[in-house]
């Protein structure tokens, strides 16, 4: 895919002056970067020592090791599958070649390279996969556990293939920053997996041109960070990566600096990434993992080297696990919601491993399960390796007020009328575009143009010092008792001491991230921060917008009420306001149809982010916000929630509405009859007459029966039938799709690279003023 002028104008527009004088400023780097290449300095008397406890190894379960083995095995003889491709040239890999394509990516200075193109360079996801060496990991982690010598020598085979391939500077692995961060994370892990192998410190060590590849790789990151409007996951990352390799690998004159202002970034952005309540500001659930296990690896790399991390790092993730615990289904699987391309932090696990079960595991072992936590049986090799480095660190100054609580806010039960919305009248043609200001909601991240002062700025530099503030009560404002200070007596690990925290008041004491400032590496350190856990399941995330009905038989259902996506050009989001997610078991019944693909193929990249492509309502044909491009909106669609009840038992009920459409407010109520087993989805559209499209995607294993407005729907789960009927608003007029191409209609994406054939129920008409169309999904006994 070639980017036009007209794109570079609009993701201009998305950028706030300090963002454009950084970029102007990478650009005067990048020329004059190609003019030559600095010498890696002298590197005398280098040690690893960044090793696995004793008996580390021995802990991982044997399950997990059969896995693992089994996936090595295939790896040894060549084969891996990646984004839908299988390959069979890993014995000995041509590391710019794409299998989907046929291309080869073109040899040249780094930043020349139109890695965007498939046409010239390939799939780049393809090429840029192998090369995130975590295939080596697992070969790695197999020697680690064997002792069979034939592992670690394939991966020394490789990493000096790699390294004699792709000088610094030269060609597409040089030219994104979360590929370099996340490689140098896989060489810290590859080095401590291979630890007793006799090779190991010839590879590494005592290697110079492993020195060479590393010292590049962080003078890269230093050089080039993600920044303003870009500084999402990736910017992580690229912190993550830069921390690891300045702990583990401290062999360079910059390496002190480079892990100090990796601290600080890393720090900045998780905040910055992560709402009050946890959620990943990207609502984007894939990304949320990938940033939650790029966090505690980084720790792990902290705690091994003995560098002080700020407690706000610990505590955003300690969020952001107790919130995975709170959405997953009763099959420990999330929300299907925005972007997903399969990216990980750091792989040491099989294929077959649950991702989602492993970091719970992990968040278990070292914050502690709460009550509410859902049981995690099953096993992973990176959980045991991952929590032997991590140790209790230090806190930062006391937090600030709470400003996102991480309880669910209880509104009215009954969902009378609210007239006064908030949002535009729809008898006037607002203009709702990203730059015009509207009522703030709890929920909304303000990104309300690229310099809004509300919207985080990642280039904002230092902020003002905020004041000690007693912890105050999530929902009343009143002081309540929060457990502060050191570390009580008798507490001899962080899982414990985070448990006797959640348990001893009883209450939600505030949010676990907002406001919690520290000095960074060699800053100033203090007493524990106040500790702030659910003591109950939280169904409603007021900051993200994202509420999860609960029913019996294991109904779960995703309601979206939240931002449009994060920063200025929501890169990952998708046009889905007022989306719903329902599942039967862990069965996908009404399904978020997923991603697909990135790059190369605009109009499967359009449909998957579409209005149309998820369960919600689409006017006149087009998508509730703007795009701009695959990685770009220019309009976003405001919404909010109005009342919510997560009760369980009963009737749960959400109601949000948004303002995507010009003239026009779409509002939805969803209801959910714990006695009746049913789902109950009510539309209503504020405005003139409109056309419209009504779309219900069913999960791939679900068979559907549509005549007229009524479809039956029938799948197995465990060998048993299931079963249930949806009643369509009899005011419009359905057809159900599937596989079509034609354009794009009736599809699901399990994973990035790969789609199948599901069916989609689409009705059509005419929708506007006080009308309501009314859906009922019933689950049969």
């Amino acid at each position: 895919m070639t980017m036009s002028a007209g794109w570079y104008l609009r993701r201009l527009s998305r950028m706030g002056p300090r963002e454009v004088g950084g970029r102007v400023g990478d650009a005067v780097r990048r020329r004059r970067w190609r003019s030559g290449l600095p010498d890696c300095p002298a590197v005398t008397g280098a040690r690893f020592t960044a090793v696995l406890p004793a008996g580390t190894i021995a802990a991982v379960p044997a399950d997990a090791a059969k896995r693992l083995l089994a996936d090595a095995d295939r790896l040894m003889a060549g084969h891996v599958e990646f984004f839908g491709v299988d390959r069979d040239d890993l014995v000995d890999p041509d590391w710019w070649y794409d299998p989907k394509t046929g291309r080869r990516a073109p040899w040249g200075y780094a930043f020349g390279v139109p890695y965007r193109n498939e046409e010239v360079v390939g799939d780049i996801k393809q090429i840029w996969e192998p090369s995130r060496h975590q295939y080596l990991t697992r070969l790695a982690a197999a020697y680690a556990v064997t002792g069979n010598e034939r592992y670690a020598e394939r991966v020394a085979e490789h990493l000096r293939s790699w390294w004699s391939a792709n000088a610094p500077l030269r060609g597409v692995h040089w030219t994104s920053g979360i590929e370099l961060g996340i490689r140098l994370l896989s060489w810290v892990w590859i080095r401590r997996l291979l630890e007793g192998w006799p090779g190991a410190a010839g590879l590494f060590e005592d290697n110079p041109v492993a020195h060479h590849q590393i010292w590049h790789h962080q003078r890269w990151l230093a050089a080039f960070p993600s920044r303003g409007s870009s500084a999402n996951n990736h910017v992580v990352a690229e912190a993550a990566g830069q921390f690891a390799a300045s702990c583990a690998f401290a062999w360079f004159p910059a390496s002190a600096r480079w892990r100090a202002d990796a601290l600080r970034s890393l720090e900045r952005h998780l905040r910055a990434n992560t709402f009050g309540s946890g959620l990943n500001r990207e609502l984007a659930t894939e990304y949320h993992g990938l940033v939650l296990e790029l966090g505690l690896a980084a720790v792990a790399e902290a705690d091994t080297a003995g560098v002080p991390v700020p407690a706000s790092v610990r505590m955003v993730l300690l969020g952001m696990t107790d919130a995975l615990a709170a959405v997953v289904d009763n099959r420990l699987r999330p929300p299907r919601q925005g972007d997903a391309d399969d990216g990980h932090g750091l792989v040491l696990d099989g294929a077959g491993t649950d991702r989602w079960a492993s970091l719970l595991a992990t968040g278990d072992a070292v914050f502690g399960r709460l009550d509410w936590w859902p049981e995690v049986t099953a096993t992973d090799v990176r959980t045991p390796l991952l929590t032997a480095l991590i140790r209790p660190g230090t806190g930062p100054r006391p937090p600030a007020p709470d400003t996102h609580p991480s309880r669910p806010v209880p509104l009215p039960r009954q969902l009378r009328p609210l007239p006064d919305s908030g949002l535009p009248d729809a008898d006037t043609d607002t203009d709702t575009d990203s730059t015009t200001p509207l009522p703030r909601q709890p929920h909304d991240r303000a990104d309300t143009g690229p310099d809004s002062p509300l919207r985080p700025v990642p280039d904002a530099g230092p902020r003002p010092a905020i004041p000690p503030a007693r912890a105050v009560d999530a929902v009343s404002g009143t002081p309540v008792r929060a457990v502060v200070g050191t570390r009580p007596r008798g507490i001899t690990s962080p899982a414990a001491w985070l448990r006797r925290g959640a348990r001893r008041g009883g209450r939600v004491v505030g949010s676990v991230v907002a406001g919690l400032r520290t000095g960074g590496e060699g800053g100033r350190t203090g007493p524990a921060p106040a500790l702030s856990r659910p003591v109950s399941r939280p169904g409603h995330f007021p900051d993200a917008g994202l509420t999860v009905l609960r029913g019996p038989e294991e109904i779960w259902c995703r309601c979206d009420g939240g931002p449009h996506g994060f920063l200025s050009i929501a890169a990952h989001a998708h046009a889905d306001a007022l989306s719903v997610e329902v599942r039967h078991d862990g069965v996908d019944v009404l399904a978020d149809p997923g991603t697909y693909c990135y790059h190369g193929q605009p109009e499967w990249r359009q449909y998957f982010r579409s209005t149309l492509g998820h369960n919600t309502l689409e006017l006149d044909g087009a998508d509730q916000s703007v795009s701009g491009g695959p990685f770009l909106w220019t309009r976003h669609a405001r919404s909010r929630v109005l009342a919510v009840d997560t009760t369980d038992g009963g009737v749960s009920r959400w109601c949000a509405e948004h303002d995507g459409y010009r003239g026009s407010v779409h509002r939805r109520r969803v209801e959910l009859n714990a006695a009746r087993r049913e789902l109950r989805v009510v539309d209503a559209v504020r405005g003139p007459r409109r056309a419209v499209r009504l779309a219900f995607h069913l999960g791939p294993a679900i068979a559907s029966d549509l005549e007229g407005n009524r479809a039956a729907l029938t799948w197995t789960r465990d060998g048993e039938e299931r079963s249930a009927v949806l009643e369509l608003p009899g005011r419009l007029s359905w057809r159900a799709h599937r596989g079509e191409t034609g354009p794009p209609l009736g599809w699901y994406s399990p994973g990035f690279g790969r789609k199948e054939p599901a069916t989609t129920l689409v009705g059509t008409g005419f929708t506007g003023g006080a009308e309501e169309l009314t859906t009922v999904l019933g689950f049969g006994g």
